[in-house]
């Protein structure tokens, strides 16, 4: 046997027995499993003790203690990495158990790490390249609320394990770039560099000097052995003293402690197999049976909550000594006052009784100014088209390297690296993000978005330029599926508001929905007021409603959101003129209408046949206008032209929707 065995474990360093805990937690979930990644965890299971056992604050028994540093595990394939660090320092709902469920039907311990599936797992990771730039959210909101709040109240840290694939990921140079341009050196990440892809060696697919990138965008850099834990501790001290964000490369063997598969790829996404096991247990002396943990190594593990605990204990005294307290629990409970929603009403009955005739891009900035003047928890932002999301409004400040007191951020041309940051500040707690881009770039943002709408974050995307009225510069940049993608995702909501009156009821609605993220949609063109009296209530939180009814029984239902409501209303007009009753129907969030009860979306969608237009693709409509229904709208990409004269190349127009009409309705 070797002769490192755990009955001759006093002779051994404690965080060597600890790392090879984890080692063994992992290698024999996944066997139970049959499926997972145990060469990560293996690998990096000494960088993670030291991390963990000399480090990091957290408090197992305080999960949420808001000045606790943040971990993130990017290489969230490796999370067996996670679930044991939780086991063995004592998190309640971690127990061995749920080590034996990984990867089965409801346990706590899923695949990939997810985000209020177990305490302390921070974000969603799996996605390589997602965790580092989520933690470039988080660490930009700890150094948001550190200004405001100064350093007794908040002064931690955020520590992320990320690999070489999650480097490779385009979203990681966005990340990196931001994070090192605004100096965030809270944020400090240790680089599994074992050179190892389930392809077989990173050298197939890259040579990129990582190290070399990481100082180019303003990092401090250094390289250790990651199974020389003294060297490692020391990195991350001297980490903790840089003025900017930290990469350590730590140089790994994947499936370290396997004697015969060490370094292979064979380690990276399989069981190691029963022979295998039986031979890791011997090399590394773990004579310990499948999720058995010796009480020492238990104890050993249970300083680092001790530590945590101690340290949270000191927060709570200086929290409670604080004249800030009030003011920072109020931030963190992230609640938007009523005085934000009195003063949209206000703004609404105002604009309603003006007829107000602005781009909805416009309403949207004007909306904004009211809502920012009123709370302090927005926090703006746009990917370098500030003045074409017209996101920001009067009075925020611009945050920038070391300037951290402001509400604005400039993303620059980064709408994944945005969207994956909005996701980190609204994790953290308290603030709610929005940003902006063009919807035709939501492409770019849609790994991000589908993780703000599967961990239920409100985060809000301002999404201008939504159609071929957008105009001249043509069919590059003016969405067709978009809004069908977007509406196909699960849990997140998608408002395509036809004046101010429904822009300023979306921001409402957004701002109510605390556990889903909003995409509001909005147009380039001026539009004109559709609403002919003040509603009593938020009409667009009902996802749709009828605009106009028909003067005597229905003959057709006209189905229409954004800026082609104005052509439903003007098709009805000509559809009267000839004695056709037709309703118009506004639909600006289809999520929500799908929410309200099947006697409310009888009565809104009628019974006479329908027609819906849109300027984008009819995937989707036809649930809503049934059988008999018809659409019109987009069946090819656009082109390059004054808008005006798309719609009607298009045939977009009222003409058509009537005519239409008229082929599909009672009346014909």
């Amino acid at each position: 046997m070797n002769q490192h065995t755990l009955q001759g474990a006093a002779s051994l360093a404690p965080e060597h027995i600890m790392a090879n805990a984890i080692r063994a937690l992992a290698m024999d979930a996944v066997q139970a499993a049959n499926s997972g990644h145990p060469g990560m965890p293996m690998g990096m299971a000494d960088v993670a003790t030291v991390l963990f056992n000399r480090f990091i604050n957290i408090d197992p028994h305080a999960p949420h203690w808001p000045d606790r540093d943040r971990f993130v595990l990017s290489a969230g394939h490796g999370s067996m990495l996670q679930y044991a660090l939780h086991h063995l320092v004592g998190y309640k709902d971690m127990g061995i158990e749920e080590l034996k469920k990984f990867r089965k039907l409801g346990s706590r311990t899923a695949g990939h790490p997810e985000y209020g599936h177990a305490e302390g797992i921070e974000t969603t990771t799996g996605p390589l390249g997602q965790g580092i730039a989520t933690a470039v959210g988080m660490v930009l909101a700890e150094r948001m609320k550190a200004a405001r709040f100064g350093k007794d109240l908040v002064d931690h840290y955020t520590y992320v394990i990320a690999g070489d694939g999650c480097l490779q990921e385009g979203i990681s140079h966005e990340a990196i770039d931001l994070a090192g341009h605004l100096k965030l050196n809270r944020l400090i990440v240790l680089w599994d560099d074992n050179r190892i892809s389930i392809d077989g060696p990173t050298s197939l697919s890259t040579s990129m000097d990582q190290k070399t990138r990481f100082k180019a965008a303003g990092w401090a850099v250094q390289s250790v052995d990651g199974h020389d834990r003294e060297a490692v501790a020391a990195a991350i001290a001297k980490a903790k003293q840089s003025k900017k964000p930290s990469l350590i490369a730590c140089h790994t063997l994947i499936g370290k402690g396997a004697p015969n598969m060490q370094g292979s790829e064979k380690t990276h996404g399989a069981p190691l197999g029963a022979a295998e096991i039986a031979a890791t247990r011997a090399h590394i002396g773990w004579t310990n049976e499948p999720f058995n943990i010796p009480q020492p190594v238990y104890e050993s593990w249970s300083e680092v909550a001790k530590r945590g605990a101690a340290a949270r204990q000191a927060w709570e005294q200086r929290l409670a000594a604080s004249a800030k307290r009030n003011r920072f629990e109020a931030m963190l409970a992230g609640y938007v006052s009523a005085t934000v929603h009195k003063k949209l009403s206000a703004f609404i009955k105002e604009h309603q009784s003006a007829a107000t005739k602005v781009a909805t891009r416009k309403a949207s900035e004007m909306a904004l100014a009211v809502i920012n003047d009123a709370s302090t928890l927005t926090i703006g932002g746009s990917a370098d088209l500030t003045h074409s999301n017209l996101t920001v409004t009067k009075g925020l400040e611009s945050i920038g390297p070391g300037r951290y007191k402001g509400r604005y951020i400039h993303y620059g041309i980064r709408e994944h690296g945005m969207a994956a940051a909005m996701n980190g500040i609204a994790l953290h707690g308290g603030f709610v993000p929005y940003g902006g881009t063009f919807l035709c770039f939501a492409d770019y943002a849609k790994g991000a978005m589908r993780l703000s709408a599967l961990m239920g974050q409100r985060v809000i995307y301002v999404m201008t330029h939504d159609s071929i009225g957008l105009g001249e510069d043509g069919p590059t940049h003016q969405p067709i599926e978009h809004l069908a993608m977007l509406r196909a995702m699960p849990n997140i909501n998608v408002f395509r508001p036809s004046d101010i009156v429904e822009t300023a009821e979306a921001w409402q609605a957004a701002l109510d929905a605390t556990s889903t993220p909003s995409v509001l949609v909005l147009s380039r063109q001026a539009l004109p007021m559709q609403r002919e009296k003040a509603a009593r209530e938020n009409l667009v939180a009902k996802g749709a409603y009828v605009l106009r009814e028909a003067s005597g029984k229905r003959d057709v239902t006209l189905l229409a959101t954004g800026s082609e409501v104005q052509v439903a209303v003007a098709a009805a007009d000509l559809l009267s003129a000839k004695g056709v009753q037709a309703a118009v129907v506004s639909m600006p969030c289809w999520e929500a209408f799908e929410a309200q009860s099947e006697d409310y979306r009888a009565k809104t969608l009628g019974s006479a046949p329908r027609v819906a237009v849109e300027a984008a693709a009819r995937l989707g409509w036809d649930r809503w206008i049934g059988d008999r229904g018809a659409f019109v709208g987009m069946n090819s990409f656009g082109a390059s032209a004054p808008a005006e004269d798309l719609y009607r190349h298009f045939g977009i127009t009222a003409e058509a929707v009537a005519d239409t009409a008229l082929r599909v309705s009672t009346h014909a």
